[in-house]
C-alpha cells in the first residue's frame, strides 16, 4: 500500500470540472441500478493529474450494493494510490449528487480535508461538507 502525503492544496491544480463532469457522466451510463433506477457516476481528480472514476452497482441483497465512490477509489488505489483533489458526482440528469455520509468518510479518508467536491450548491471543500470529521489521525490519537 502506498502512503501518499498532504501534497498541494488544490488550488494549486488546474481543475477542469467539466472534464470531471463528462466522466462522470459516462459512468453514471454504465451503472447497474435495476432495483433502485439512480444510476451514480463518479469522476476524480488525483494529485498526479490521473482521473478516476466508478459508477454504482446494485445487488438483489441491497446492503450489497456498492456505491460510485466505492468504485472510484477502487480504481485510485488499483492504479497506483495517490489523494484525491477534487471529486464530481452526478444522477441520471448529469447535475451534482451531495455523496452520502459512507462516501463522504471515504472521500476524506483518501482526498483529506482539502479535497474538493462539486455539490448541488457549488464546490465546496470536504472540511464543510463532512465537518469534524473522524481519521486516521484520530486513531493515531487513541493509540497512544
Amino acid at each position: 500500500m502506498t502512503e501518499a502525503g498532504p501534497g498541494p492544496s488544490p488550488a494549486a491544480y488546474d481543475i477542469d470540472w467539466e472534464i470531471l463532469r463528462r466522466r462522470a457522466v459516462e459512468l453514471m451510463e454504465r451503472a447497474y441500478a435495476p432495483y433502485s433506477g439512480f444510476p451514480v457516476g463518479v469522476a476524480g481528480l488525483v494529485d498526479d493529474g490521473r482521473v478516476v472514476a466508478g459508477c454504482n452497482v446494485e445487488n438483489a441483497s441491497y446492503g450489497v450494493g456498492l456505491c460510485a465512490e466505492c468504485g472510484m477509489v477502487s480504481e485510485l488505489h488499483a492504479t497506483g494510490g495517490g489523494r484525491l483533489v477534487a471529486v464530481h458526482c452526478v444522477g441520471r440528469d448529469g447535475t451534482a449528487l451531495m455523496p452520502c455520509g459512507r462516501c463522504r468518510q471515504l472521500l476524506w479518508e483518501n482526498g483529506g480535508p482539502e479535497c474538493l467536491l462539486m455539490t448541488p450548491e457549488g464546490v465546496l471543500p470536504m472540511t464543510q461538507v463532512l465537518p469534524q470529521a473522524f481519521g486516521r489521525e484520530d486513531l493515531d490519537a487513541l493509540a497512544r
